[in-house]
């Protein structure tokens, strides 16, 4: 339990986005629902990333910025002031989330310290920063940080929950029929960043593999703009793979719930997928896998990050990319460890 007196204060989150980011958020979310049971918790996001809020069960309410605009902002900031709230916390650590941050009117507006902020400016909006050292308590990873952000309010969180309600889904039932109610995996090759996207023939060859030796028909997902991609991959796959619908977040979070196994990059459906428990196999180039990947000791982490020259940004700049240099073997080797654990 915090410091605080009472459980009838409000709180703000401020994380506006992406996808995996604000996955990442929930646990500290949870924590801090389990601190305080009573309190009003907020969440303050950008419109495109609503729908993935409205399954948090641990939040009373989402307020969304309709559009990035200095008229968005005010008519988000209108609403903050309706809140009354006790603390707000910024996890998001850019100019724009402080500045959202300071106008919800919170007696406290928390932050990480300047050395640990996407853009240093923003530190100027916070009454308060947290210190958060590299591998805090052995744990580098982005979920520990976030929640290293709550020990401002005097909470240590115990333990990393997802609290994520279950929705009917069309897609999802489309699959299970599709597999005749077999087991399946789930292929994800597209990233909003090229350079995190493995080769989609690469990917075909892995359901083949899933397939033949695991016995898996794989499914592959796509978003916006993306289905030549995994059409590529589903023609690279000998027919071990298929089309999956079109889906929706909410679908693609109960397709995880289903899945047998999980295999894709650094993106939003990975993080989606860890945070509903489906066994992982994980691509990493230029990021961080200690930071950015599967934290569960049994999902598997395939990094060529060490050897990226081009890291954390979205174009490969160098004459040899570094996914390019991870064969199919390596993969399915992964996956033949991840399954092996399940057994």
């Amino acid at each position: 339990m915090s410091e605080l007196a009472g459980d009838t204060h409000a709180f703000l989150i401020v994380r506006l986005g992406a996808l995996g980011d604000i996955v990442h958020t929930i646990p500290a979310a949870a924590a801090l629902r389990a601190a305080y049971p009573g309190a009003q918790i907020d969440w303050l996001v950008d419109a495109r990333h609503r729908e993935i809020l409205d399954l948090v069960t641990c939040i009373d309410r989402v307020i969304v910025v309709e559009s990035p605009t200095i008229a968005g902002w005010i008519r988000a900031t209108r609403e903050l002031r309706h809140g009354h709230y006790f603390a707000t916390l910024d996890f998001q650590g850019l100019m724009k989330s402080a500045v959202l941050a300071r106008a919800s009117g919170a007696k406290k507006v928390l932050g990480f310290s300047i050395w640990h902020l996407r853009e240093k400016g923003a530190r100027s909006f916070y009454t308060e920063s947290v210190e958060v050292a590299a591998g805090v308590d052995g744990e580098p990873h982005v979920i520990h940080k976030n929640l290293r952000l709550l020990r401002g309010l005097g909470i240590i969180a115990p333990s990393i929950e997802f609290p994520l309600r279950s929705v009917p889904s069309a897609a999802r039932d489309a699959i299970v029929a599709q597999a005749a109610g077999a087991p399946f995996a789930v292929i994800n090759p597209g990233a909003a960043w090229p350079n995190k996207r493995w080769a989609a023939e690469r990917f075909g060859e892995l359901a083949s593999f899933l397939r033949e030796v695991r016995g898996l028909l794989a499914f592959v997902l796509w978003g916006p703009g993306e289905e030549s991609l995994a059409q590529s991959v589903v023609s690279a796959s000998s027919g071990a793979a298929g089309l999956a619908p079109p889906t929706g977040l909410t679908d693609l979070v109960e397709i995880c719930r289903s899945a047998s196994l999980m295999v894709s990059g650094d993106t939003g459906p990975l993080h989606i997928a860890a945070a509903v428990g489906t066994p992982i196999v994980s691509i990493f180039g230029p990021t961080d896998p200690e930071r950015n990947g599967p934290w569960r000791a049994d999902d598997i982490a395939i990094s060529r990050y060490s050897a990226c020259g081009c890291k954390y940004d979205r174009e490969c700049h160098q004459d040899g990319w570094c996914l390019g240099t991870l064969p199919v073997s390596e993969v399915t080797a992964g996956v033949q460890h991840r399954l092996t654990d399940l057994s």
